[in-house]
């Protein structure tokens, strides 16, 4: 088969035409049956034809036509409709292609690392959320894991409805989000599940863009160092005589792993951008919902500037303007701590929040009350989805609805005690949960040394803080710690941001490799 292959393309070379001049009009899979388009959204369209090509789109009353170019490629642009359908979209060249159930809504992008990916039938009450599952309003495709440095056009995918087989394997934030916005819309959705657990905040960027930061030469030339001295055949050598040894000796202790090939991988710079997001890239879209930072946490201070360019490159790439892009901070993990310490963890969320000051039309959910301290993935994927959705609720779709947790504003030492001010405490202001008084806030003097610390609400958005260790206090933090102890909230239920007040030199401050 490679020989007859091989001799037709040197047949069409030696005629001055190619192998897609003979092609079939044909649409990567994000267009298809059942598929959402986003709706008052002028969505593109686009395929593969042979050269040349008169390609007419039809869809709703309207008509587009176009002509594919030398290569092949075509695309056109559909006016804006109104949500509703079912549609049919009919695509003529040569041949016809016919793609029915077209609904149009709202479409969101779900996406980053293990807490995206994690289905729903492995979160709480994923069992009864699969049963109720049988809307034909809930359109979900997933995006299979392909790490490589070559851009694809395409991935092997459908749309199908939100039946409680299909259901259960997509992600819970994401379906539960989905649901919400669903629900209190009353319009189609359709989600786009593309997370990828462990992957780097680094491989959902193109290459060049990473090249053209000076900050990140040192990331690119550790990579440019294992692209060039990997060696995949002596590492499965190793792991087969590592294998071997284990079972001479009757099989104690852990069994060896297999080799994960780097440059395949979910760390690599740009694979995940080339292998998974390239080819959905310019569909029509009303925003992006993100949970991903745990593999990026012992380099929290680069994460700084390396999550707002990733989110920038995504609407740069996209041509659809700043479109609303929420994330999820990382939950509580790892064993609470005694006393106060340093917190890569802690670093990574700071980085989080920063972000909202950097980027227009970003949004967080905090989650610090939702981690499991011996499980990086928690369960409950409903308030995180809740979180989110609130966010897109009030932003997005105008509804009049709390959805920023209180955040640290402003400090005043006031003789023995550190005054804080909050934005976004809510109508009714902050609250203590389960106890009278807040509790997860340290204090330090300019020895540096934090201790833990009293505190007391003494209005709606201002918080007092103090120890009797510290009788000159310059500096105070809240949940800043892998997995704090702290209860401080919004009457609304969302739970303040985890901060600091000083901006002394973390853990991270000096990794950039990791």
């Amino acid at each position: 088969m490679k020989t007859i292959a091989a001799f037709s393309a040197c047949l069409f070379a030696s005629l001055g035409l190619s192998l897609v001049s003979l092609a079939d009009v044909a649409t990567p899979s994000i267009i298809g049956d059942h598929m959402v388009l986003q709706r008052n959204h002028s969505n593109p369209i686009w395929g593969w034809a042979s050269a040349r090509e008169k390609i007419t789109v039809s869809i709703a009353g309207q008509s587009h036509t176009t002509q594919a170019n030398r290569n092949g490629d075509w695309k056109v642009t559909l006016d804006p409709l109104p949500a509703g359908g079912p549609h049919r979209l009919t695509i003529k060249g040569k041949n016809t292609l016919t793609y029915d159930d077209v609904l149009v809504g709202e479409v969101w992008i779900c996406s980053g690392q293990s807490n995206m990916a994690w289905p729903v039938r492995d979160s709480y009450d994923g069992d009864l959320v699969a049963l109720t599952a049988k809307s034909s309003s809930i359109r979900l495709i997933s995006v299979p894991q392909v790490g490589t440095q070559e851009p694809q056009k395409d991935f092997e995918g459908r749309w199908a409805h939100a039946a409680p087989d299909v259901v259960s394997e997509f992600s819970a934030v994401g379906y539960r989000f989905g649901l919400q916005i669903h629900q209190a819309l009353g319009v189609p959705v359709g989600l786009i599940d593309n997370a990828w657990g462990g992957s780097a905040a680094e491989a959902w960027i193109r290459r060049d863009v990473l090249q053209s930061k000076e900050r990140y030469a040192e990331l690119m030339e550790r990579w440019e160092k294992t692209e060039s001295t990997y060696d995949e055949e002596k590492a499965l050598s190793d792991y087969n005589d590592r294998l071997a040894e284990w079972n001479r000796n009757g099989k104690k202790g852990n069994r060896p792993r297999a080799p994960r090939n780097p440059l395949t991988g979910n760390q690599r710079p740009s694979n995940i951008f080339n292998g998974v997001l390239k080819p959905t890239i310019g569909y029509g879209i009303k925003g992006a919902i993100w949970y991903q930072g745990e593999s990026n946490s012992s380099r929290a201070y680069q994460y700084r500037h390396l999550f707002p360019l990733m989110i920038q490159h995504w609407r740069d790439e996209w041509n659809q303007g700043d479109f609303p892009f929420y994330f999820v901070q990382l939950a509580d993990f790892r064993d609470p701590v005694t006393d106060p310490e340093e917190s890569d963890w802690a670093e990574l969320r700071e980085a989080q929040t920063m972000t909202l000051d950097k980027l227009s039309n970003t949004g967080q959910a905090v989650i610090i009350d939702v981690g499991e301290g011996r499980d990086i993935h928690p369960r409950d994927k409903r308030t995180v989805a809740n979180r989110l959705a609130r966010w897109a609720l009030a932003n997005d779709y105008g509804f009049d609805i709390p959805y920023q947790s209180p955040t640290y504003n402003s400090m005043k030492v006031v003789g023995s005690k550190i005054v804080l001010k909050f934005d976004h405490a809510g109508d009714s202001g902050l609250y203590a949960f389960d106890t009278r008084e807040p509790v997860g806030f340290s204090i330090a003097g300019k020895d540096k040394q934090f201790v833990w610390a009293e505190a007391k609400i003494v209005d709606k958005n201002t918080v007092e803080v103090w120890s009797d260790s510290i009788e000159r206090p310059v500096a105070v933090r809240y949940a800043w710690a892998n997995n704090p102890d702290c209860n401080l909230y919004s009457r609304e239920g969302l739970p303040a941001t985890p901060f600091r007040t000083d901006d002394w030199e973390g853990v991270t401050a000096n990794v950039h490799t990791r």
